[in-house]
């Protein structure tokens, strides 16, 4: 319900603005050493990306994944929403959208970051149109996935704690995207 939500969203914006060249998907970054340790964060945004890009027909040049919001000396999630921005604008890219499917409402990091800061970096290296599709906030496809979760969920939340070979699938998961022994 949360893939058919951003797709009806996207769907939405790209009726009323038009669609850029590209559509950017950029969740909140982590440290790369929670890859490492076999958390299954960046398979599930890669997974999320990939689901939306389908929703929408789109082709593999079509879109992407970044990640933003990173912070201090460690090396993050790769890649980088900015640079990767400026490098897109730099190789030519007149257009891009830009997503962030890991928020289910618009905060600071949506608004100032990616709506005003990425933005800017984006139009300043020779893009021509930058477009922050909103969150879906209180949009009623969102509301309705919402719903779904809590409902399914009240009738009997999960509260064990992941089996070691559920853990070790993750490992073996992020191990096979990249991960580092």
């Amino acid at each position: 319900a949360y893939i058919a939500a951003l797709a009806q969203s996207v769907r939405e914006h790209w009726q009323r603005e038009g669609r850029a060249d590209k559509l950017v998907m950029s969740f909140h970054g982590m440290p790369e050493r929670t890859l490492h340790l076999g958390d299954p964060y960046h398979c599930e945004c890669l997974k999320t990306g990939r689901l939306l890009a389908e929703a929408l027909g789109l082709k593999a040049g079509d879109w992407q994944v970044t990640f933003q919001s990173r912070f201090g000396k460690a090396k993050w999630l790769q890649p980088y929403t900015e640079p990767t921005l400026v490098a897109l604008a730099g190789g030519g890219l007149k257009s891009v959208d830009l997503i962030c499917p890991g928020f289910s409402a618009d905060c600071l990091e949506t608004l100032e970051e990616i709506s005003q800061e990425a933005r800017e970096a984006f139009l300043h290296a020779g893009g021509q149109r930058f477009t922050y599709i909103p969150c879906l906030n209180d949009h009623p496809a969102g509301m309705r996935a919402l719903a779904s979760v809590a409902e399914r969920h009240l009738q009997g939340w999960p509260t064990a704690a992941p089996e070691a070979t559920a853990l070790a699938a993750q490992r073996e998961r992020a191990l096979a995207a990249g991960a580092a022994e």
